[in-house]
């Protein structure tokens, strides 16, 4: 027999698990429209709000880590009229209870909602060095990064994806030896189809950083005063520090313990709702109708309809046309993407005048319409016209709808 959900009360509080973009935007967004109903903000560090993408380019920006953080957990809650709890385990949740469970204490909810983010993804590899590896995945990683560096001068990148080529330009930029490995065959394999993605990988070179592509890392062994790494094409390259830049994988784990339904990230359908009643999930941990959307624009647009759905408006998120950008002064590209797989590709590659600009733009074969591009260099200036376009095409709200 199926136990019945306990209701909610009107004094219960909208419990948010999560300070990074998502959670704090959810809270910052419902404090407009109400600004009576208690809020709780749980986080697992010190609830201090920052950039995540403002990480890989701090080098050039001339900005010290402790200098990142906009404002501390005291300060936030100040802003938000929120209880905002720091340093803190949600241990389960118990959804037929409204509860969450937070180091060993019971605390009710009227709803609850996960931004719980993700967990760098870790490419196994072997060697008495494998456990250095580092990842970069917040601002902690980042300060203990940015003190390793400060008495080291190479870096080997694990992956070529956008977080691993913006640490790559930066550190290069800053004076350090940059190795970017990747098994793909171009940089931003993802992202860029494969012609854009050769003019990038040779704008990197360009700009001094070492590329490795079409192999992987098979071993890191430590080798004073850092490391050798082996690598999948049978040569070695030694770094002072090695970063894993593989990659996120979604934190899943108290969803998937307390029922919820999981597949790619936490399953929500368009209006962040989980499986479970009155349990919401958006950012890096969410799978917004079957799809993860880890970057900025798209968790903001998120945040606001939840807000608005928490206050008792249900608002569907409707995703417009979100660009990609991609923080490499080398090479400055911006995409939109995926491309359909049903429109063709036209490529301009341009590489002396002026160098390193590619016009790489996706068509719908039927309409002729714009479904997607990538621009490099002093072809991004084309960025404005071509969203217009896209926009004014009703491909934005075919996207927000299929």
């Amino acid at each position: 027999m199926t136990r019945p959900v306990l209701p909610a009360t009107q004094t219960d509080p909208v419990v948010i698990v999560g300070t990074g973009l998502g959670g704090y935007t959810v809270a910052r967004e419902l404090r407009k429209f109400d600004p009576q109903t208690p809020v709780i903000v749980v986080s697992r560090d010190d609830g201090s709000f920052y950039s995540k993408p403002a990480l890989s380019n701090a080098l050039a920006m001339k900005r010290a880590p402790h200098d990142l953080a906009s404002f501390d957990a005291e300060e936030m809650a100040a802003q938000l009229g929120a209880r905002v709890w720091t340093h803190r385990h949600v241990e389960r949740i118990v959804p037929d209870e409204h509860v969450i469970v937070v180091d060993g204490q019971r605390q009710p909810y009227r709803a609850l909602v996960l931004a719980t983010g993700a967990d760098p993804r870790r490419v196994p590899v072997e060697g008495d060095g494998a456990c250095d590896v580092r990842s970069i995945n917040d601002l902690g990683d980042y300060i203990r990064f940015r003190e390793a560096l400060a008495s080291c001068r190479s870096v080997a990148i694990l992956g070529a994806g956008l977080i691993g080529c913006e640490f790559a330009n930066d550190l290069v930029a800053a004076g350090h030896a940059v190795s970017l490995i990747d098994p793909a065959g171009v940089p931003l394999s993802r992202l860029l189809p494969a012609e854009a993605g050769a003019v990038f990988s040779r704008a990197l070179s360009d700009a001094g950083v070492d590329v490795r592509l079409g192999c992987g890392v098979t071993a890191v062994s430590r080798r004073e005063p850092g490391y050798l790494l082996t690598l999948t094409d049978g040569n070695v390259l030694d770094a002072d520090i090695v970063v894993s830049a593989t990659g996120l994988v979604p934190r899943t784990a108290l969803a998937k313990e307390a029922g919820l339904r999981v597949e790619a990230g936490i399953s929500t359908d368009a209006w962040c709702r989980t499986s479970a009643p009155d349990i919401y999930a958006l950012g890096d941990c969410a799978a917004i109708e079957g799809r993860v959307q880890p970057y900025v624009l798209p968790i903001m647009h998120a945040a606001r309809a939840l807000a608005r759905t928490l206050c008792g408006t249900p608002t569907r998120v409707d995703f417009p046309v979100m660009p990609v950008v991609v923080k490499t002064p080398a090479v400055p590209a911006v995409v939109v993407a995926p491309l359909l797989p049903d429109g063709r590709g036209m490529v301009e590659a341009p590489l002396q005048d002026p160098p390193h600009a590619v016009r790489a733009v996706c068509e719908d074969v039927v309409t002729r319409r714009v479904t997607g591009f990538a621009l490099l260099g002093a072809a991004t200036a084309e960025k404005a016209a071509l969203l217009k376009q896209m926009t004014s095409s009703g491909y934005d709200q075919e996207r927000a709808v299929s």
